[in-house]
């Protein structure tokens, strides 16, 4: 059932959806970093996902969800210079680790992949609430997919209530001043500044939203 379940062909869709998302907005996430940050963001983030689809679309189909995102995951960590590669090369490793040897995931699976993505995150990133970094957006976001498959939502509904938490959580990093990465050096001047990373976070969510909701 496509509505309780999500397929490898949807997960290599949402992948697809994300750099599209990626390079559609890459000026966008270029500007916001170079305001805090080193002003190559959304080029890390475009040349990672190109490298990403292109990787996956040069090798066999993987049959099973771990094989995809270590995929994924080595590839970002490998080709995408600066925090970025490495957080989200981290995401995606956690991601399929926890996943497994499985064509397709339920409700409830996806949710422990997404975890083990932030926590994935956190371990490398160090970040808490409030640190202005794509844990502001990401760990809301997997929150509230969480509370909604534990609510009986389908994956497409909670993967929707992620996206608006993402979205929530990108917001409300503008007014905080830094405390982690590049953008923590400006101290107070950071403040006023949507922060890059969770704004590409909810690019992530975009595409698992719209990818689950198209069927």
């Amino acid at each position: 059932m496509t509505d309780s379940t999500v397929s490898l062909n949807q997960l290599t869709a949402w992948l697809s959806t994300f750099e599209n998302l990626v390079i559609e907005h890459r000026a966008y996430l270029t500007e916001l970093d170079s305001a805090i940050g080193d002003a190559d963001h959304g080029a890390n983030m475009a040349r990672g996902m190109t490298a990403v689809m292109e990787k996956i679309g040069a090798t066999t189909a993987a049959g099973a969800v771990d094989e995809l995102f270590k995929t994924v995951g080595m590839t970002l960590v490998t080709s995408v210079g600066g925090a970025s590669g490495p957080l989200y090369g981290t995401f995606f490793l956690r991601f399929g680790m926890t996943a497994g040897a499985q064509s397709s995931l339920d409700g409830p699976a996806l949710g422990a992949a997404l975890r083990a993505g932030l926590d994935g995150v956190v371990a490398r990133g160090k970040a808490e609430l409030g640190d202005k970094t794509m844990f502001d957006a990401m760990s809301p976001a997997v929150d509230a997919f969480d509370v909604a498959i534990a609510s009986g939502a389908d994956v497409a509904a909670a993967a929707s209530a992620a996206l608006l938490a993402a979205q929530t959580g990108r917001d409300a990093t503008e007014p905080l001043v830094a405390r982690k990465g590049r953008a923590s050096y400006l101290g107070e001047r950071s403040a006023g500044h949507l922060d890059p990373g969770a704004a590409s976070t909810v690019y992530l969510f975009e595409a698992l939203a719209s990818t689950l909701t198209a069927g």
